[in-house]
């Protein structure tokens, strides 16, 4: 052991900041798991906080949870569905280009977005869909048509998320992607081509199979984020109007814990997120792991 931390210890100097910041924002929170359990008030510390036991899970027991638990199962479906396969479809789309200017230029404008805050993302969003004034409904408008309220409909909200979502960040994912391809064998390519296997066919039996496992990865790690759904994406366009669908686990912890101060509540709710988040790690794992095994651990 002293032998192998001698032989590697640049290697272990150069990754020992990230250990020490990993421990203390990630590692040391967790004492404050115990809030859930207990009748914390500002002006206490946790630790002279009186126990209640499981007094602060009574939001079990709230329809306006149910609801807030349906947004964001409803959210998280539609951003899984359609989120994540479109950076693996860009990605495999890019790797047919020929010309490489083309090609870095397709790259650099799909990566652009993810640079932008959800901030400045939200008011691209207000200036085109606004009700009065918004390019959008301008062009609705000179096609005879009736301006639509977007950011005040419940129709529309879950769709602009979902697209706005994808429009940030699915450039950037196919990062991995095409760094994937790269470790791809062109012999396998040349010998599909001698078959007479076509584009497609090449994609099918030899492009998608060798990033399967990349696939694979980026999916469990996938997981955690799939119940967070993104407040700092939702909650800068979340208004009374769409509330009622734009309301998800998110922006109701923050709204019971920093708006109501009920912070035994709010972390008892967290606390149950976190659980549910780690057992979908733990079985999507598990499912990739029989089906191509390939798995985190």
């Amino acid at each position: 052991m002293l032998a192998r931390l001698t032989k590697y210890r640049w290697q272990y100097l150069m990754i020992l900041p990230a250990l020490v910041l990993l421990f203390l924002f990630n590692y040391i929170p967790m004492a404050g798991i115990q809030v859930a359990f207990k009748d914390f008030q500002i002006g206490k510390t946790i630790w002279n906080s009186s126990w209640v036991g499981l007094d602060n899970f009574s939001f079990l027991q709230d329809d306006q949870f149910w609801v807030v638990v349906k947004n964001t199962i409803y959210i998280a479906a539609l951003k899984f569905f359609f989120g994540f396969p479109a950076p693996i479809i860009l990605a495999l789309m890019i790797n047919e280009v020929r010309n490489n200017k083309f090609k870095r230029f397709v790259q650099s404008i799909s990566y652009l977005p993810h640079f932008f805050s959800w901030i400045v993302v939200a008011y691209i969003l207000q200036s085109l869909l606004t009700l009065d004034g918004g390019l959008v409904n301008q062009f609705i408008v000179n096609l005879g048509g009736d301006p639509i309220f977007f950011l005040g409909s419940t129709e529309w909200f879950r769709p602009m998320i979902v697209v706005s979502g994808m429009w940030k960040e699915v450039g950037w994912n196919t990062i991995l992607y095409l760094a994937a391809i790269t470790t791809i064998d062109p012999q396998l390519y040349e010998a599909a081509r001698v078959e007479g296997a076509g584009k497609l066919a090449q994609m099918r039996h030899i492009t998608f199979p060798g990033i399967l496992p990349t696939i694979s990865i980026v999916l469990i790690l996938s997981m955690p984020s799939l119940i967070a759904v993104g407040m700092d994406q939702i909650y800068p366009l979340m208004n009374p109007a769409n509330q009622p669908v734009a309301d998800v686990l998110d922006t109701y912890i923050l709204r019971t814990g920093l708006q109501q101060g009920y912070f035994g509540v709010a972390t008892a709710i967290g606390l149950i997120s976190s659980a549910i988040s780690l057992i979908l790690v733990l079985g999507t794992n598990k499912m990739s792991r029989q089906i191509n095994g390939e798995g985190l651990w």
